[in-house]
């Protein structure tokens, strides 16, 4: 019997995959991961975690299998927490759920499963994973789950292939309504349980008041940049280079003041991140405002009317040899290659047609149409069929 430690976070998905892998005749553990206990950042009055970890210990009970706690809120703040404050503070968009799965789950989780010597990891991700022989050795894929509505992949576009090696993902065959009849017919506690919101593992928190909370509120003005503006009517010029045209697609508008007109105040350039629409209070326009840009230095928000501003949409976006990574490391681009595939730039997205150009100095990604709010800091995930074979930060 191989020992598969389950990651049970007191929610229905996490229940299910325990169930199906006992049924597989898997030896299966319970382990909750308490990831934050900061009294000086309230996260909210409710206790989630101690809600969460309670239920999960009822399923486990329930189930038959040994169940855990264990404490991982240092490593947490010290990856996850500080990180995104200070990409924040830089005025880029981090993706704590990437992260999360990355240097939480399949690192720290992941080394202490191996510790207690399990031969897996598995959460409750709707994504599968596929096993290929190249040369008579294992390629890992990670594929999407078969439930469209409910694929996860995009959220472990950064693990490895030996992460991979070590990861179950049981529910990924199936949807999420045939998951909650599972629970029900089973009779768990989660089985009407809501799916999580706000932050990975932390709980109901919402991110605005838990930045507030460590980034000191700073009152600058915001400003409405006009679709009209004359910055948006240059022509294109003639490209000396491939290298010259994809730098142009990607480049970035610099916008001051002078540039429209102020229409409002808000308490933080930092707290706000681009295509975002609620939070800024200003009504009286013909379509809602979007944040098109923000400028933490000077401490503006650039904003525009209606989604299709073109402050918005760009065709291409760039990422930094440092920044790209390559589940599937057999496909990996070298420099002047590029790669026909499909991308998103955010969770849930639907996939875009996108061509990668590897460059010496890093890669571009350069969509058949123009999307809204490429947002720096964010990750941008490739897809060759169902496979998620690469991502990158957007920089």
């Amino acid at each position: 019997m191989k020992r598969v430690i389950v990651g049970l976070s007191g929610g229905v998905d996490s229940s299910v995959a325990a169930y199906l892998l006992k049924e597989q005749g898997y030896e299966v553990i319970g382990l909750f991961m308490k990831n934050w206990h900061d009294d000086s950042v309230t996260i909210s009055d409710e206790c989630p975690w101690l809600d969460d970890s309670n239920d999960a210990m009822l399923v486990a009970d329930k189930l038959g299998i040994p169940f855990q706690t264990v404490d991982l809120s240092e490593q947490y703040k010290e990856r996850i927490v500080d990180y995104m404050f200070d990409e924040y503070q830089k005025g880029r968009t981090p993706n704590p759920d990437v992260l999360c799965n990355r240097e939480i789950k399949f690192d720290v989780f992941m080394k202490i499963a191996l510790n207690l010597g399990a031969d897996y990891v598995a959460t409750g991700h709707y994504c599968r994973k596929g096993i290929l022989d190249k040369n008579g050795a294992p390629i890992y894929q990670l594929l999407s789950g078969v439930d469209n509505n409910k694929d996860q992949s995009y959220f472990l576009c950064q693990l490895s292939q030996e992460q991979l090696s070590k990861a179950l993902f049981p529910i990924g065959e199936l949807t999420k309504p045939e998951v909650r009849k599972i629970a029900t017919d089973l009779d768990l506690v989660t089985a009407g349980k809501k799916d999580s919101q706000g932050l990975c593992f932390i709980g109901k928190v919402r991110l605005p008041e838990f930045l507030q909370q460590k980034l000191q509120p700073k009152e600058g003005v915001i400003v409405e940049i006009p679709s009209e503006q004359e910055l948006y009517k240059q022509e294109e010029p003639e490209f000396a280079s491939e290298k010259d045209e994809l730098a142009y697609l990607t480049r970035k508008i610099d916008y001051t003041v002078a540039d429209g007109k102020i229409v409002g105040k808000h308490q933080g350039a930092h707290y706000f991140t681009k295509g975002q629409r609620k939070g800024l209070a200003i009504g009286g326009t013909v379509e809602p405002l979007f944040v098109i840009d923000t400028d933490v230095e000077e401490n503006v928000i650039y904003t525009g009317q209606g989604k299709n501003h073109p402050g918005l949409l760009k065709k291409a976006l760039f990422v930094s040899n440092e920044e790209i990574h390559w589940i599937r490391e057999d496909l990996k681009l070298e420099v002047d290659q590029t790669m026909v595939v499909n991308a998103r730039i955010r969770y849930r997205q639907p996939l875009q047609k996108a061509t990668l150009h590897q460059l010496e100095h890093g890669m571009y990604v350069v969509f058949k149409d123009l999307q809204s709010a490429i947002t720096e800091g964010q990750f941008v995930a490739w897809y060759l069929d169902d496979e998620l074979v690469g991502s990158g930060v957007i920089s």
